[in-house]
């Protein structure tokens, strides 16, 4: 992605180490990186501003909990995961993927 989302990664597996457990670095496709930034901007434009961050983190809670419920849900799915529900905060049905 870029050199600022690679050095985040790996301050999350320093501070995972830190705390006694071993973990691969996070990475941020880029798909997923458009989708999420569109969520944000949603949430801030339709409800509140500072409800951007929190939409996000959310937004990789549930990606993951998808990850975890079925092992074919790739990055891919994720993005397109994340935009069908922005579409639906800003009241637009989403384009079938």
């Amino acid at each position: 992605m870029n050199e600022f989302f690679v050095d985040l990664g790996r301050r999350w597996v320093a501070a995972s180490e830190r705390r006694g457990s071993k973990i691969t670095a996070p990475t941020l496709d880029a798909r997923v990186a458009l989708e999420l930034l569109e969520l944000a901007r949603a949430a801030a434009h339709t409800h509140e501003r500072r409800f951007a961050p929190l939409s996000c983190y959310l937004a990789g809670v549930a990606s993951e909990r998808m990850r975890s419920a079925r092992p074919d849900f790739d990055d891919g799915a994720a993005a397109a995961y994340i935009h069908e529900v922005w579409k639906e905060l800003e009241g637009e049905p989403a384009e079938p993927t």
